[in-house]
């Protein structure tokens, strides 16, 4: 079967790609391309699955960079993939020849170009990260390294929608404590809780960083078994773990 790879018109002219869960060799509930070493997957088949992607994306299979994700606003600048990755969320680069690739199950995978200046980069942005401004701090640091802030076109990639993203009063109030403006992102639901639009606040955070153009896909990982994984699926179905989707983009 060949790879899902979502592309946008924002990002031509750049290899780049969201790929969906089509095409790998995982089985079980990983079945498909789950590209998350920090899954319980077998590790050899993740290897394979990520190869598959690096060869999607023009690389070497070592080439492909990655990070130790922690849900923070960090970001580092790639030359080559690091081992140990760093604890980080988000990567940019004016290197030719290396992916970075973001692993996502919900959370927002986001990749930025400067195709003028040559600076490209990857965030992924769960709501802890988003609100911590990971997407502002990819796009500051993509300016200090030559990038300039209108130039740069960022894509949101596959991850969940407000209407499958509930949440409690004490998450809504971390958004407010930092904006009460935030409160638009969250339409009522049972009881006493909210439904939280993830993409667009993370439109609205890249829209206010500046940039030149800002778009998300459309696509619900939670709505799509098919296509996707998800986390907040797998827990309502009580599965033992989650596979996890990788976007990757390079110059």
């Amino acid at each position: 079967m060949s790879l899902d790879v979502i592309t946008s018109p924002l990002l031509s002219g750049m290899t780049h790609g969201f790929f969906g869960r089509a095409g790998g060799a995982s089985s079980g509930v990983f079945h498909g391309l789950n590209c998350g070493h920090g899954s319980s997957d077998q590790h050899d088949v993740v290897t394979i699955n990520r190869a598959r992607v690096a060869e999607a994306m023009g690389v070497a299979p070592d080439m492909l960079a990655g990070v130790h994700q922690i849900h923070s606003a960090d970001v580092v600048v790639v030359t080559a993939p690091m081992s140990p990755a760093p604890k980080v969320d988000a990567m940019v680069t004016t290197t030719k020849g290396v992916a970075l690739g973001i692993l996502t199950a919900d959370c927002q995978p986001v990749l930025f170009a400067d195709p003028k200046a040559g600076v490209i980069g990857a965030a992924h942005a769960g709501w802890k990260g988003a609100v911590s401004g990971v997407l502002e701090a990819t796009v500051a640091q993509m300016e200090a390294l030559g990038a300039t802030r209108a130039d740069i076109s960022a894509v949101i990639g596959p991850t969940i929608s407000q209407t499958a993203y509930e949440v409690g009063p004490e998450l809504r109030d971390q958004f407010l404590a930092r904006d009460s403006a935030f409160a638009r992102f969250f339409s009522r639901g049972k009881g006493d809780r909210f439904h939280l639009d993830l993409p667009g606040f993370g439109l609205d955070r890249l829209r206010a960083s500046g940039v030149g153009q800002a778009a998300w896909t459309g696509h619900c990982t939670y709505q799509d078994a098919q296509r996707f994984f998800s986390y907040r699926r797998s827990v309502h179905k009580r599965e033992a773990d989650y596979g996890r989707l990788i976007s990757a983009i390079r110059l």
